[in-house]
Formats: C-alpha cells, structure tokens, sequence
C-alpha cells in the first residue's frame, strides 16, 4: 500500500503524522511511504531522517494526495486539500466533523472513507487515539491560563502558585475526563486551589483518590455559578464522543467572573463548551468578552510538537499499520475500535453523533459499506 503523510498546513501546526520509526516499518513491511518535504521539521525529524528510513521524499502536496492510498494526518484537511481527496482513499486524521458541516459534506460528495482519531473507541468506551493529546491539551490549558493572567497579557495580575501572604489563584474545571484529570494534577502540582466539576460521581471518587486535595464537585447550572466568582482561571475540557459540545457556560454567566479572569476552552474542536468561544490560532490566541479572556486554540498541542507528534503516533501507528497490511475493509470489520472510528464512507455519513449534530441522514456502517 501506498501511505501519503502531507506537510499539515493549518495555521502552526508543526506535529508530523507518521515519524521515522513508523517509515521503518511501513517499509520493512514492503508499503510504500511518500512523505511532503518538510513535514517532519517541526517535530524535529529532516527529510533526511525519512530518507534514510525508506521514505520518498516529494516536493509538494499534489504527489502525496495523487499517489497515496491513504492519507494520514494529524488535524482536518483543510479548504485546499479537500479538492485533492479521491474516492479511492482512505482518510485517517483527527477530524472533529460535528462543528464542520462544509468539511462533512466534502467527504461524503468526494466518497471519502474517512476515520477519525477521536472517535476510535475501545470496548471499554476509551478513546485510546485522543487520549495522549487530552494529556498534552490538559496540560498545556494550565500553561496557557497561568500566562494569560499575567497582567500585560490582559489578566488580572494573579499567580495560581500565590506566595507566603497571599492567596493561590483559583482554578475550576469543567469535566474529569483525560484532559480535565491532567489539568487538575497540573494546577494542583503548581499550587493552586483546584476545582473539578463533573456528573459522574464514580468519577469525582476516583480524582479526589488520585489527586488528594482537589475539590470534587458533581456538576450542576447552580453549582458552577457557586464558583464562578471565585475562579481566576476556568478550564472547558467537555467532551461527548464525535457530538458537539454542549455550551455549559452561557453568556450570563461571564458576569459572575472578575474581569481579567481567563476562560481556556479545550473543548473548543467539538464546538466548546463556552457559548462565547470561537476557534483561535497559536498566531492570535485570545479575545476578550465582557472583560473575560477567552483562549480557544484548537490546535494546542501543536505548539510542543516534538512530544505531541511522539505521544500521538505512539498510538495512531498500530492502526496505520493495520490499514496498511489488511486494507480498509478487512481491517474495519476485524477490529471493532478502528470501526467506530469511522465518520464517512462511499458518500454516506457513518457517525450517528455527527448526523444528530448536523441533522443529516446517518447510516449504518455495515449498510454504508
């Protein structure tokens, strides 16, 4: 099989989707790897580190997408990619369709069969290829709000860690999944007084267990405008699988917050859970509403792309490796996780959360394919 890996062109995004190593064993398998000039270097690995691993190295886009089998990326394809996607190909990428009506339906007019990392599921409900990303996203979130509320950046001047004689800053969760847990350990680790809401109490038992501590609180409307007031940094890490985000936060409720309070929304792929939050770029990070900065990078792990493209091919490679050896349809129908993953093939939408999301028709994938 042929593996296309295309330099990513979203707005700094430097991960790379398949590293050398991964080249080396496409090839030992006898698959061909054709890797865009450049598509390493961000994550520290030349052209050189892919040539010498087997990888042909083209000057371009248009020959990784005219060549390739399958496409492997890290973020959605973007507008001057679709018109390169065919209906031969398989799409394996991170794609977040639920807020992207015009991105879905140029997959399902160009045929594409189309998988997405975030919505791979493991019997056990784990999303095993969104998780190590959750990590870095959590992480970072905490990175992000402690800088963004430093006074020249338009926050109100507070340190989360505080210093003998002065209060720690306040830092409130919203969801103890992968990247909530991982904020938490962070803000905590740095010093500041944490709160995490979620609605599963099996959850918030486990976290305060592993981060003693932190305050538990099962979420509620009244609960989280209880908290408001007192929260210098809110943290959005909701997450349904492959649905849109529901907007736990609403306009009204930015008054109850301080005014230099920072609002980092990880969240924001799925659509974000903040009402007020809209995708923003490495480039141009925030915006402020009602005196409230709001940080919505949608791509933040791309911002320490050496340990994020490591950490995520760590778990994508198996399953490139599975598409390549068994192919699209033996390896969908042999391994039930890669299946869920599915978003759309031959024309038809796969996902049942992305068609509620964008009321379109969804299909079964048996049926689809």
């Amino acid at each position: 099989m042929k593996i296309g890996v295309p330099k990513e062109s979203k707005v700094h995004e430097y991960r790379v989707s398949i590293t050398p190593a991964g080249v080396h064993q496409l090839t030992a398998a006898s698959h061909e790897v054709i890797v865009e000039k450049g598509a390493g270097l961000g994550s520290g690995f030349s052209d050189d580190d892919y040539r010498r691993t087997g990888a042909r190295i083209v000057s371009s886009p248009e020959p990784v997408f005219a060549k390739a089998d399958t496409i492997v990326k890290v973020k959605e394809p973007q507008p001057d990619e679709w018109k390169q996607l065919r209906a031969d190909q398989v799409l394996f990428t991170y794609l977040h369709l639920a807020p992207e009506p015009h991105l879905t339906r140029e997959l399902m007019e160009r045929g594409v069969a189309a998988i997405g990392y975030e919505t791979v599921q493991l019997g056990d409900g784990s999303l095993p290829l969104l998780t190590p990303m959750s990590e870095v996203a959590g992480r970072m979130a905490v990175y992000a709000g402690v800088n963004h509320l430093c006074t020249m950046n338009g926050g109100k001047g507070v340190l989360l860690s505080g210093v003998p004689g002065v209060r720690p800053g306040i830092v409130t969760i919203l969801g103890g999944g992968v990247a909530g847990a991982n904020a938490a350990r962070v803000a905590h680790g740095m010093g500041a007084r944490v709160n995490i809401l979620d609605v599963s109490l099996s959850r918030l038992r486990y976290l305060e267990d592993v981060i003693p501590g932190v305050n538990t609180v099962y979420y509620t409307p009244y609960a989280l405008l209880d908290l408001l007031p007192g929260t210098d940094l809110l943290i959005g890490t909701v997450l349904i699988r492959g649905a849109r985000t529901p907007k736990l936060v609403t306009r009204a409720m930015l008054k109850h917050m301080a005014k230099g309070s920072v609002i980092v929304d990880v969240s924001i792929d799925q659509g974000g859970c903040v009402a007020t939050s809209k995708p923003t770029t490495h480039d141009k990070p925030t915006f402020v509403v009602d005196g409230i900065v709001h940080y919505c990078v949608a791509n933040m792990p791309g911002a320490v792309a050496h340990t994020s493209t490591i950490a995520l091919t760590n778990a994508t490679f198996p399953y490139v490796m599975k598409l390549a050896n068994q192919g699209f349809r033996d390896a969908v129908q042999q391994d039930a996780a890669l299946a869920k993953g599915v978003n759309t093939v031959n024309g038809k939408l796969t996902s049942q959360a992305v068609a509620q999301a964008l009321k379109l028709r969804y299909t079964p994938l048996e049926e689809a394919m």
